[in-house]
């Protein structure tokens, strides 16, 4: 299964709850836009200050935390008071500068590791129930998040019977979204799973241009044919090429795709049906997880894993159970770190080394699932990885000018 974005799993972060991404641009938009919201809930302070003896006030104080000129000296201690200003502005800027990498490293490592997570368990330990593991996976995320809510550490909006209409369609194409990217993760090697994924842009590219009448400009579209290529190259050059997996990887990305578009249109419906007219990161990884277990629960059914699960000895073995739980924690914590460090950067160096952090992912997945390769092979893979980079800064160029 790939990462988790903001509103639930996902291969590409920005790409997605939240690669859980997808999630990918619209995980973007929507997170920026939250962004914005409190820079400007915060500039709204200084809306409130009135009248002149307030406004006086106000700009006294600030003008007194601006440190002095070349030209005005301090009668007292001028030289210590700029020293003072100085230290405080440096360790203003190494604070944010050390959140920053932290957060970004904190979110490469966390949807890394949840890919190669889940590519263990279910290759690995041949663990025939890829539904069971999404949903005991959401049933951790639906837990903690529970958790934290009710000792106050985070908000949630209740899942009323209003929004749970409102959210079903989408969830639908969320739950099947998580199923077919088991399934194909199962079959396929990380590296082409990453590559394959690409295919998702090339949907949602088409989708928003006749769904939304969004155009693109054609740095957008050369990237997104050299994608196609670098899809259609690793697929034939593929030495572990399976075609169950590759048939439910193309519908993964039809459905990755129509989530994303899917998800534009609900959003403002979902907000107007909450309590507080918003609806935070928290609240969608609650909601798509809560509601994705009951459908979860009939597709364990459709697909025969009840009668699985019975006989399999994987479930008696207490290492099977920790690598299960672990995952289910890292898919939660893309979630927490992707918001994090969007907060912290912006939705274009996001989105930039959400592009980025494919290389390694595929590098890793390669080296240690040993993965049968080939010279031909591998440049697909790396020409697909650049062509997901130039995508990303080509839809920054494109986000910029418009």
């Amino acid at each position: 299964m790939g990462s988790r974005s903001l509103y639930g799993p996902s291969l590409d972060s920005p790409d997605p709850v939240l690669e859980r991404n997808l999630m990918e641009d619209t995980g973007t938009v929507i997170r920026s836009g939250e962004r914005s919201y409190n820079l400007h809930e915060t500039n709204g302070v200084l809306d409130q200050v009135s009248s002149p003896l307030r406004r006086e006030v106000l700009n006294r104080s600030v003008f007194s935390m601006k440190p002095l000129g070349s030209e005005e000296t301090d009668l007292e201690d001028g030289k210590l008071e700029k020293d003072r200003e100085k230290s405080v502005r440096s360790n203003r800027v190494v604070r944010i500068h050390n959140q920053a990498l932290l957060s970004g490293f904190a979110y490469c490592i966390s949807s890394c590791s949840m890919i190669l997570v889940n590519k263990f368990v279910l290759s690995s330990y041949d663990f025939n129930a890829g539904i069971s593991l999404m949903i005991y996976q959401n049933l951790v995320s639906v837990i903690v998040v529970t958790v934290l809510s009710f000792f106050g550490l985070i908000t949630t909006e209740p899942l009323t019977w209003k929004l749970i209409k409102v959210w079903l369609p989408v969830n639908v194409i969320f739950v099947g979204m998580l199923v077919t990217s088991m399934f194909s993760l199962k079959y396929i090697n990380v590296a082409m799973v990453t590559v394959l994924k690409n295919v998702t842009n090339v949907i949602t590219a088409v989708g928003e241009m006749y769904l939304f009448n969004k155009h693109h400009d054609n740095r957008v579209w050369a990237a997104l044919f050299l994608m196609i290529i670098s899809a259609i190259s690793g697929g034939i050059t593929d030495l572990s090429f399976n075609g169950i997996g590759y048939t439910w990887q193309i519908i993964n990305c039809f459905l990755t795709a129509s989530y994303s578009l899917t998800l534009r249109r609900v959003m403002d419906t979902a907000k107007q049906v909450t309590k507080s007219g918003n609806l935070n990161e928290f609240s969608m990884v609650l909601l798509n997880n809560t509601l994705s277990m009951p459908l979860g629960v009939i597709l364990m059914f459709v697909f025969n894993e009840v009668d699985y699960l019975s006989t399999t000895p994987l479930l008696r073995l207490p290492t099977f159970w920790l690598v299960m739980t672990l995952s289910g924690f890292l898919g939660l914590a893309i979630s927490f770190s992707s918001m994090w460090f969007l907060h912290q950067t912006g939705a274009t160096t996001y989105s930039l080394v959400g592009s980025l952090n494919k290389i390694p992912l595929s590098v890793a997945g390669i080296v240690l699932f040993h993965v049968p390769t080939s010279l031909e092979n591998s440049a697909s893979i790396f020409f697909g990885l650049v062509a997901g980079v130039f995508f990303a800064k080509a839809k920054m160029r494109e986000r910029s000018q418009s």
